[in-house]
């Protein structure tokens, strides 16, 4: 139990100190790290891993050079590192799900143990890390492929929105908390008429 324990404090601060503590010391607008977030998590909920940093920074070089759009590509990199070893397969796996119900294939999904012994099969052995993932994307297309990749677009679009949301109103809210108290600092060390 305390090592499972440690194990979870080291994630808990490892994420707050990648995802949130970038957002909470922007000196941008709120919507331009909101922005990344949302990138991020738009790329990290497809089945492409491996390759969602990559196409992250592909996303924000098609974003400033043709749209005039920008957000940050900091937190947009970091922020597909919620899709991971971890993550991934569960991931994978709801938008199999979804896909093979809105291809109207009811009778035809998988059960999570299989497809997971499926997922493990492609990461087994001793292969470079660089062909697991090739193994890995290799075997999404050919075996579950039309159904992940269309079950991953409204999952990849409702996270990133909600994503936008919830950290443009969190940057706010600590903008906000961090002028209030820089406010009353300031009103203390006026001298009292």
């Amino acid at each position: 139990m305390g090592q499972r324990r440690r194990f979870l404090d080291r994630i808990t601060r490892l994420m707050r100190l990648k995802l949130m503590v970038p957002l909470m010391r922007s000196r941008h607008p709120p919507e331009y790290a909101a922005g990344g977030t949302a990138v991020g998590l738009a790329w990290a909920f497809t089945p492409t891993p491996g390759i969602q940093m990559a196409l992250v920074f592909l996303t924000w070089l098609a974003a400033r050079r043709l749209f005039r759009a920008h957000f940050s590509l900091v937190l947009g990199l970091a922020w597909t590192w919620v899709s991971n070893v971890i993550t991934g397969p569960p991931m994978l796996y709801l938008s199999y799900v979804t896909g093979q119900l809105v291809l109207g294939r009811w009778h035809d999904i998988t059960g999570y143990r299989s497809f997971i012994r499926l997922w493990q099969s492609a990461f087994a052995g001793d292969a470079p890390l660089a062909e697991q993932v090739i193994a890995a994307l290799h075997m999404a297309v050919r075996d579950w492929g039309l159904a992940v990749w269309i079950g991953c677009i409204p999952w990849s679009a409702l996270l990133a929105l909600a994503g936008y949301r919830a950290s443009l109103r969190f940057i706010r809210a600590h903008r906000h908390a961090k002028a209030q108290r820089l406010a009353r600092r300031h009103a203390a060390r006026l001298p009292s008429s």
